[in-house]
């Protein structure tokens, strides 16, 4: 199998311009105008047989009166394929990015794409520069994955007005009208919070990633909606945002805390894996026994979830079927002809949970 390349930082040098939208009219703009979809614009220019007479009329004359022309610098990239995909990740030690990795490789290389995987490790400059790279070794779409310090969005934005076929996959961008692959972030909360309450725990915390990711603010709602459904408060000093650190000490110190309060909490719903340990780490120095006293459940089913003591109840996120759909949806659009618009579509994966020891009450 080919390897993967890598990009981290190595191309300071490169020359990338934010560009602002271009004056010149497009399909998009006529579709608005007319509150039609693209595609009804598109299929109606091409004088196609499915489109009504009545609309391919208002089309054709708006187009005319707008001065329509087709955006040949978009036409001729497209031309001047490079059969290679980027794909900027969080962190590539992450095991679940590593198993949606798996995935785009597996449709891409049947494709005949190569792969060029580029990671932010959690930084908004890294991950500027990633685009860069990419953008500067002509890739014919880019598969992203926000990091965590992401708040500014200038650099997907160009990628957008230049018309580089993007899909987001997990932490997606919801400011940007393109197509995203995301789990139902807040079925799975909402159902490891409800396995915690069914086993007898009353008092759950939750371990939150950073605030600003749409997975994080997911998860918090469906763990507060499994609360309220059954009939218990929701405790906002049971509410801690841990920065998705890639080891469980900061976990773990929250967990302390969280312990030390007047009224502690029996259990705690992480929204990862590593943050999971760190609590059961916490509970175990607290002297609280596990299975029994307290209960945890993580979030990714990493491969030591497995090997913990005691084992670990977690989320198993489907990381191979997310990244073969973006895969997909990236390919599709990129090999879209000239003149057929691709509507953006957001597929949502299910969950499963795992039970396993970590959340038993006896």
């Amino acid at each position: 199998m080919t390897s993967i390349s890598l990009i981290f930082a190595f191309q300071h040098n490169v020359e990338f311009h934010p560009i602002m939208r271009s004056s010149q009219v497009t399909i998009k703009d006529i579709a608005r105008e007319l509150g039609i979809s693209p595609s009804t614009v598109s299929r109606a220019l091409k004088d196609h047989p499915d489109i009504s007479p009545e609309t391919k009329k208002a089309v054709t004359e708006l187009a005319e009166k707008l001065n329509y022309q087709p955006n040949s610098i978009a036409l001729s990239l497209r031309h001047s394929k490079s059969n290679t995909i980027g794909v900027i990740i969080p962190q590539i030690v992450h095991w679940f990015f590593s198993t949606v990795i798996s995935g785009i490789e597996d449709i891409a290389y049947n494709a005949g794409y190569s792969v060029i995987v580029a990671q932010s490790n959690e930084s908004y400059e890294r991950e500027v520069m990633d685009t860069k790279a990419l953008f500067n070794n002509r890739v014919d779409g880019i598969l992203i994955s926000m990091s965590k310090d992401t708040l500014k969005y200038d650099h997907f934005e160009s990628l957008y007005s230049r018309g580089i076929p993007m899909v987001f996959f997990d932490r997606v961008c919801e400011s940007l009208n393109t197509s995203k692959v995301i789990v139902d972030d807040y079925g799975a909360a909402y159902n490891a919070t409800k396995h915690l309450i069914e086993q007898g725990f009353r008092r759950i915390a939750h371990l939150a990633g950073a605030k600003n990711l749409t997975i994080s603010q997911r998860r918090l709602e469906g763990y507060r909606g499994a609360l309220e459904e059954n009939n218990l408060k929701f405790n906002r000093e049971y509410v801690v945002y841990e920065n998705l650190a890639d080891d469980e000490r900061p976990a773990k110190a929250l967990t302390t805390k969280l312990l030390n309060l007047p009224e502690p909490p029996d259990a705690v719903f992480a929204s990862n894996d590593i943050s999971a340990l760190g609590a059961m780490t916490a509970a175990r120095e607290k002297g609280l026994k596990l299975p029994g006293e307290f209960g945890v459940v993580g979030f990714s089913n990493w491969r030591f979830t497995s090997l913990t003591e005691p084992s670990m109840t977690t989320v198993d996120q489907p990381g191979f079927e997310m990244g073969q759909e973006a895969a997909r949806l990236l390919i599709k659009e990129i090999e879209a002809g000239e003149d057929e618009v691709i509507e953006p579509v957001t597929r949502t994966l299910k969950t499963n949970l795992i039970v396993r020891r970590s959340s038993m009450k006896v």
